[in-house]
């Protein structure tokens, strides 16, 4: 298992990792959120060679977190709310492989308790249709070039994609998942 101590690592793609990013890192339990690419063939791929849909890829979030704090079923419930897993090869206006839903588990702890969330949330009234979210074993990780890491925190007022899609997203998880917030995101 890829864990440092205590903490154990999650890896999902839903979409933009910008998105992704911005909610993850604001709950209690989450230690640190690396934006990133997985899934694919290319090695140590750039930014540029994913957005191509060429290498595989597909742009992802890795969250290391603790366990006693935050459960990975939590996580799934937030991945679940912060995307639309019944999308395929998109999310929004954002279209391509690498925009894929995918959940890449470490271990087979981490398969079981997906594939069961995959099932609950599939049968909830969340969403209409069915899912496409792939569940596939994380080979390899490949961390985002510096200038991807906490955009939206960095430069989020900046760029209006982020006012348009990130803010909504976040205003979404903050009425779910407020009780779930670090102290510094509250209020």
């Amino acid at each position: 298992m890829n864990s440092t101590g205590n903490l154990e690592k999650a890896t999902f793609g839903g979409g933009c990792f910008w998105c992704v990013e911005a909610v993850f890192d604001q709950l209690l339990g989450v230690k640190k959120v690396v934006s990133g690419y997985s899934g694919g063939h290319t090695v140590n791929p750039t930014y540029k060679e994913v957005c191509s849909g060429e290498t595989g890829h597909a742009e992802v979030v890795q969250i290391e977190f603790d366990p006693n704090v935050i459960s990975y079923q939590d996580l799934l419930e937030v991945f679940w709310t912060v995307h639309d897993p019944t999308q395929l090869n998109r999310q929004g206006n954002d279209v391509g492989t690498q925009y894929r839903s995918i959940i890449l588990f470490e271990n087979e702890n981490q398969k079981s308790i997906a594939q069961n969330s995959i099932k609950e949330f599939e049968a909830s009234e969340m969403y209409d249709g069915s899912f496409t979210t792939q569940l596939v074993p994380l080979e390899k990780f490949y961390a985002a070039e510096d200038y991807h890491q906490n955009y939206y925190e960095n430069d989020g007022g900046e760029n209006p994609y982020c006012s348009i899609v990130i803010a909504p997203k976040i205003e979404k998880f903050y009425k779910k998942f407020y009780n779930k917030l670090k102290p510094e995101y509250k209020d």
